[in-house]
């Protein structure tokens, strides 16, 4: 149904959309940022949060299906556009490194993003205003972003080195 990417670089359509998302996740965080630093905005804040974590979880977890099952891992999905083994080689051992680092982000990430935003669950009322927790929630909402970004950065050069590099 979905083995085939949209972007033209060979790859799947679920690494296509997590590439696309990746591009649209700190943009997004950054508007959340600013709803409640400058706008008082912190319900909203909240639901733009829980709405991004949810969606990222779902769109991540369909991609992780859809790379290991579906298509057998990355590096056969590398394979679609190779037809010299040599090349081939080269480009997986080229991009081995990034995808390394990316999964440092990517597996913290969720984590941190999750602790985050049930810490502020348990923690603020109902609707949501400044309290106690406040300097907590501003720290590990920082260590969030900065993960999140770094998460993202390096998964676009990962995607770059890996499928469109030549």
């Amino acid at each position: 149904m979905f083995t085939d990417g949209f972007l033209g670089y060979g790859t799947s359509f679920m690494l296509d959309f997590v590439v696309c998302a990746l591009v649209v996740i700190v943009p997004v965080l950054v508007t959340s940022i600013c709803l409640v630093k400058f706008g008082q905005r912190y319900k909203l804040h909240r639901l733009l949060q829980t709405q991004l974590c949810v969606v990222l979880l779902l769109a991540v977890g369909a991609f992780e299906v859809d790379l290991q099952i579906v298509h057998g891992g990355w590096e056969n999905v590398v394979k679609k556009s190779y037809s010299d083994d040599a090349l081939f080689a080269q480009r997986v051992s080229e991009a081995q490194p990034w995808l390394w680092l990316h999964l440092i982000f990517a597996v913290t990430t969720p984590v941190l993003w999750l602790i985050t935003i049930c810490m502020a669950y348990r923690r603020f009322a109902t609707p949501p205003r400044p309290g106690v927790h406040s300097t907590v929630h501003r720290r590990l909402g920082w260590l969030s972003t900065i993960d999140v970004t770094l998460t993202a950065v390096t998964g676009l050069i990962f995607y770059y080195v890996a499928f469109v590099a030549a």
